[in-house]
């Protein structure tokens, strides 16, 4: 499942996980977001840049690491 979570025009944050984000985990989130909002929609329609959903990167794998820290497991 992808989780939208919106910060600003330009800012988006999407987190796949194994199941749906209960309350408490998308609370996290949004913190650790900078106060993101977590988007209901299925899909956005829109042009973006950023990393395949295939490749791991480095960033991609702390902030695994970071969210198993915080409590919050399939990510």
């Amino acid at each position: 499942m992808i989780s939208f979570f919106h910060l600003s025009n330009k800012h988006f944050f999407l987190v796949k996980s194994a199941s749906k984000l209960d309350f408490k985990n998308v609370k996290k989130l949004k913190w650790l977001f900078g106060d993101a909002k977590k988007i209901a929609e299925d899909s956005i329609d829109d042009f973006f840049i950023g990393p395949r959903k295939e490749m791991i990167t480095p960033w991609s794998t702390n902030a695994v690491e970071i969210c198993q820290n915080m409590g919050i497991e399939g990510i």
